[in-house]
């Protein structure tokens, strides 16, 4: 039988992203970019929907250019015309944005429905009888039986046997993983996947239609998606600025008109579009749908556009020390005896204790003491193991003559001596202080009131995870370690990785102390699980990311689910959050930064008989020149900024206010310069070519 392996250190390259088909996204994406221009649709986006009035408007004016009034001038159809041909392409330049973005998307839902069929599944009855049915007609609480080459029909709990299960289809790794029942974190099963040795008894945890797979599919095709707050307030932001510049156009004619420099009905159009935030505004969906998919190829869902900001904001990562901080699984490194028993003792009382322990810890205590020459000698099948639980801590075997015998923590382990009228001795503090200083974790063993010494179980901190706690550090996060160690091992390993603090001997309840602690300080809060006991924690932390081995219970109450079960990538996950907020800041810096350069291309043109001129610092040649260089440079930023929207501006470590001089630096000083040259370049080319 295979065993279980830990996902997180099994793979070379344990944060590889995935692949989206992009086969067929720039068509798909031109297409839904023209559906987009439905009115319905148009209006979620102030800022675009007024540019799409203006286009309509332009429109209607190149075909009867008198239609507000007689105008003079040469060639005005084919200035208008040009205008409203460059407004529309703005717009759809807009749309494709925010089309390409969701058409990422909806490639990974196409991918992952492809992995969702129709089968036939075994359904036992109460009496043992099975019947072929439906994979669609199950619903929760029924009971199926799968065997090897059958495909899991629906998402469930393993309530019988042992069996290998390939995970591939949904995370992408070849590794199969072990599912078994009486087990909190392995006996969860998704719909899907597909059994490759052995047999199970699975009971059905979801309706149809709502099973893992479905709400995968509904989250990365964007069919749930809504802005998240602070997508709301810059959308609200854009539409107050957009509303005082078109009460601004709207006095202008009045101007116009007593300076004697009349303004026609396009170029008022074409100066709103100019000064309004169009560059942030047709970006703004794109780089909150990239988000996600920069999550999503990590191969973590999240539940939420929400989820995915709120690490950006994150002030305290939780982070348990197993799996996270350290390698994963503790191995048995060495039997320290005590009260004079010799060695071979305490390997022969640590294999009794630990062989009803399947963990990976039990197994290297029974494979220890094996290679000392420890052996069973009594009849196993007339003893009862002792489960470990989080309130005894410690677990053990109660022999067929009487005896009991307990490995835990050592202060456990003390009251349970004490408990049998035995004591403890200074060679049991020595010892646990020499295995706590090293690092290590030290289970005390004793047989009723005896104790017989120590096992010092070694766990290895990640290598590079302090320099990544160094720059969570830099951005201003702080991390809490919890660990079910004692308190000077926890400050052994807090140490050596570097977290800023720790909680030694944790509870569940811990956890939620811990998270509620830290929010009634106003700080959001960021921590991962797995068990069923780290739900209640996960539905109280701002960003809960749940494992996909864990139970059913632990990936509902998250609002993240990581495919490949590392929980490392909590970091990760961090940081894209803070790259999505750097990217939305930047972008809306060089988009009002645009503003003033093309505020300079149009005005000074426009009233030059009121001694304005001297602010055409570009030295533009016409007033049409000016509108047409403008829009056409405000039409064709978007698209040269989609690539940079979907990939996100480079995420460096930094704290807030150097984020800001840095951005104010590069996207400020850059979207004031660059308009400036472009625009200049262009009225060239028009004046050359005879446009305008």
């Amino acid at each position: 039988m295979m065993r279980q392996r830990n996902r997180s250190s099994d793979r070379k390259n344990p944060r590889k992203q995935s692949k989206v088909n992009d086969k067929g996204l720039y068509a798909r994406a031109v297409k839904d970019a023209f559906v987009k221009l439905n009115p319905k649709v148009a209006i979620r986006n102030p800022v675009m929907f007024l540019v799409w009035i203006g286009t309509l408007i332009t429109l209607a004016v190149t075909i009867d250019p008198n239609l507000f009034g007689p105008v003079t001038g040469k060639n005005v159809e084919l200035f208008n015309g040009l205008v409203t041909v460059i407004l529309f392409l703005t717009v759809l330049f807009a749309n494709f944005a925010e089309a390409f973005a969701e058409g990422r998307g909806k490639a990974q839902a196409s991918a992952l429905r492809s992995t969702k069929s129709e089968t036939i599944a075994k359904q036992l009855a109460p009496d043992g009888s099975i019947t072929e049915v439906s994979s669609t007609t199950l619903k929760r609480g029924d009971t199926v039986y799968v065997t090897a080459g059958d495909i899991i029909p629906a998402d469930g709990e393993v309530t019988m046997g042992v069996a290998s299960v390939d995970e591939s289809a949904i995370t992408g790794e070849s590794a199969p993983v072990l599912k078994e029942s009486g087990s909190d974190i392995a006996s969860s099963v998704t719909g899907g996947t597909r059994i490759i040795s052995d047999e199970l008894i699975i009971r059905i945890t979801a309706e149809p239609g709502k099973g893992f797979i479905d709400r995968m599919i509904a989250l990365v095709e964007g069919a749930e998606r809504s802005k998240t707050p602070n997508e709301i307030a810059l959308t609200v932001l854009l539409a107050v600025l957009t509303l005082v510049f078109l009460f601004v156009i709207v006095t202008l004619p009045a101007l116009a008109y007593y300076v004697n420099s009349p303004v026609s009905v396009p170029v008022l159009i074409a100066l709103l579009v100019a000064l309004i935030p169009t560059t942030i505004g047709g970006l703004l969906s794109a780089i909150g749908i990239a988000g996600m998919d920069r999550v999503a190829q990590f191969n973590v869902i999240a539940t939420s556009g929400r989820a995915v900001e709120a690490c950006g904001d994150v002030n305290t990562l939780v982070l348990d020390k197993t799996g996270t901080i350290t390698l994963g699984n503790r191995l048995a490194e060495e039997f320290i005896p005590i009260n004079n028993h010799t060695i071979q003792e305490i390997a022969q009382v640590a294999l009794w204790a630990s062989i009803f322990d399947d963990t990976p810890e039990g197994k290297s205590i029974v494979r220890l003491a094996e290679r000392l020459g420890a052996i069973i000698d009594f009849d196993s099948s007339y003893s009862q193991g002792v489960e470990f639980s989080a309130k005894t801590r410690m677990s053990g075997t109660n022999l067929p003559d009487g005896s009991q015998i307990r490995k835990g923590a050592v202060g456990a382990i003390k009251g349970f001596v004490r408990s049998r009228g035995g004591y403890d001795s200074p060679e049991l503090d020595t010892a646990y202080t020499r295995v706590s200083s090293q690092g290590g974790t030290p289970l005390a063993v004793a047989v009723d009131g005896e104790i017989y010494g120590v096992i010092y179980l070694k766990d290895i901190v990640k290598p590079g995870i302090r320099e990544r706690f160094e720059q969570l550090r830099r951005m201003g996060v702080r991390t809490v370690m919890l660990t079910g160690d004692n308190r000077i091992t926890a400050s052994v390993i807090a140490r050596e990785a570097g977290v800023d603090d720790f909680i030694a001997e944790a509870t569940p309840e811990d956890k939620i102390e811990v998270i509620q602690q830290e929010q009634a300080q106003g700080k959001l809060v960021a921590m991962t699980g797995d068990g069923t006991n780290d739900a209640p924690a996960l539905a109280q932390a701002n960003v809960g990311v749940a494992m996909n081995t864990g139970t059913q219970a632990a990936k509902e109450a998250a609002n993240m689910v990581d495919l490949d079960s590392d929980p490392t990538k909590l970091i990760d996950i961090v940081g894209i959050g803070k790259q999505l907020l750097i990217t939305r800041g930047a972008l809306t810096t060089f988009s009002i930064a645009n503003d003033i350069a093309k505020y300079f291309a149009i005005i000074p043109v426009l009233f030059a008989s009121t001694n304005l001129q001297s602010l055409n610092i570009m030295r533009l040649s016409s007033t049409n020149s000016a509108v047409l260089s403008a829009l056409i440079y405000n039409a064709l930023i978007i698209p040269a900024l989609i690539p940079l929207a979907l990939k996100g501006v480079k995420f460096q470590p930094l704290i807030a206010n150097q984020l800001l001089q840095q951005n104010i630096l590069i996207y400020g000083l850059g979207g004031v310069i660059a308009p400036f040259i472009v625009i200049k370049f262009l009225d060239v080319i028009i004046t050359i070519i005879g446009l305008a």
